[in-house]
């Protein structure tokens, strides 16, 4: 609901007439301001907002079913890179490394698979590829949902390895096979090749179960901060991949040497980076995990930096090195410096319907109002970032209100034998208060330096 206010009549009459003076021209001075053209420094800025981001944070998952069994830190704690974190019991894992082993000794020991007929063995090395080439798939397929990029491209690098030894070893599978139909071999020589093929995939489980039981015992990755909990992340843990290919490579490869088969052979050459959010209060001794649960969070503060969201129509003004001023709402009276490190080229939607783009900045100390030092502020906190995209000093300049814009032209008011003359001028940086004039003007010459818009040609102005 609107609110209308009045006043009395009186006091009415009396600004009318005010105002009605001030509309007749009778002092132009009120509202027409006359100066000259001198040089001066101008500050060209373009404003964006910024969010404050850690030098790097890394979440540390459970890599398996279980329980904490003990806990090491506490919301807040600094700690140093290799310092032990937490540890996690967790039997799934340590009865898969056993079973991955028992597997590999097994198939060594030339146990675990009923030798087929001469006539089978070249269908028995093709059903062995097949459920290789589907248990590779499969684990890149899961690799490939893990959204920590660093672990992503460890686990991705992890397949293509036991895929390249898998590689070797089948061909000498396939040679062992054919010199076989060939009369030339054995069929103890071709069932050792494949075999040998089949046991690149029983070592490669063997390492993943090896890497999830030593991944209970979590480890800070960095200096820094910890954080107990963490963000939800995707796809689960190293175990939870290990129970899951199997069933999505079929059976089949290692047949009865342990039950996984190229499938279990695969099972997740690294620690996944996904799984469940946790917050501080779930995080404690004896509290139940699940593979790939967050349980601590290491943030390295020792150097901050800005993320600022510049629109498409500045961003081309913004370069690397180039000096900004920054502000917080959590530190009123607090000046910070910052420089640009980076500016993207991947465009992001912004809330009125344009376009921004990413601009990076390394986040320098800060002072206070009265001279002391002002707080680091915290990762996540919002900014007002001033990007100082030109700066030049000694050049002719006139305030800014003295520009009117005219279509295309940028147009000054001169005074010339005491009437207003219009000119054309080019302008160079143009900052808040003041706007350099490259062509158009002289130094020392008179004009309109206030109420630019009211003038029209000719108008006689007091000097």
């Amino acid at each position: 609901m609107s609110v209308r206010r009045y006043l009395p009549a009186a006091l009415a009459a009396v600004l009318a007439a005010a105002l009605l003076s001030a509309c007749s021209g009778d002092d132009d001075s009120d509202r027409v301001r006359v100066g000259r053209v001198t040089r001066g420094d101008v500050t060209e800025v373009v404003e964006a907002p910024g969010t404050v981001a850690a030098r790097a944070a890394a979440t540390s998952r459970a890599p398996a079913e279980g329980t904490i069994s003990r806990l090491y830190v506490g919301d807040g704690d600094q700690v140093r890179e290799g310092e032990v974190l937490a540890k996690i019991s967790s039997p799934v894992a340590r009865e898969q490394l056993a079973q991955a082993r028992e597997a590999d000794a097994s198939l060594a020991a030339g146990g675990g698979v009923d030798m087929p007929a001469a006539l089978d063995m070249s269908t028995f090395q093709r059903r062995t590829d097949r459920n290789a080439r589907q248990g590779f798939t499969a684990a890149r397929r899961v690799a490939m949902r893990i959204p920590d990029l660093k672990q992503r491209a460890l686990v991705l690098a992890g397949i293509t390895r036991a895929e390249g030894e898998y590689r070797m070893a089948a061909a000498a599978a396939r040679d062992a096979v054919s010199r076989l139909n060939a009369g030339l071999g054995s069929v103890g020589d071709a069932f050792s090749s494949i075999t040998e093929a089949q046991r690149v995939q029983t070592r490669a489980a063997v390492r993943a179960a090896e890497r999830t039981v030593a991944g209970l015992t979590i480890k800070a990755p960095f200096d820094g901060v910890a954080g107990l909990g963490g963000p939800a992340g995707g796809s689960g843990g190293l175990g939870d991949l290990a129970s899951r290919l199997p069933q999505l490579a079929g059976q089949g490869g290692a047949a009865g040497a342990g039950g996984g088969g190229a499938a279990s052979g695969l099972a997740a050459l690294g620690g996944l980076g996904g799984g469940g959010a946790k917050d501080a209060s779930s995080i404690a001794t004896g509290a139940p995990v699940s593979g790939g649960d967050a349980v601590v969070t290491v943030t390295d503060v020792s150097r901050l930096s800005l993320s600022a969201d510049v629109d498409e129509t500045d961003v081309l003004q913004v370069k690397e090195g180039v000096d900004a001023d920054v502000e917080f709402d959590a530190v009123p009276g607090g000046a910070y410096s910052a420089e640009v490190t980076g500016v993207g080229v991947t465009p992001k939607e912004s809330t009125g319907g344009g376009v921004t783009y990413k601009v990076t900045l390394v986040l320098k100390e800060g002072t206070l109002s009265g001279g002391g030092r002002a707080p680091m502020p915290k990762p996540g906190m919002s900014a007002v970032v001033k990007l100082r995209v030109r700066e030049v000093t000694g050049v002719l300049s006139v305030p800014s209100a003295a520009i009117v814009s005219s279509g295309r032209d940028s147009v000054v008011w001169a005074v010339v034998g005491g009437k207003a003359e219009r000119r054309v001028v080019r302008l160079g940086a143009q900052g808040d208060t003041s706007v350099e004039v490259t062509r158009g003007l002289k130094e020392g010459e008179q004009i309109v330096v206030r109420g630019a818009d009211s003038v029209e040609q000719g108008q006689e102005l007091s000097t």
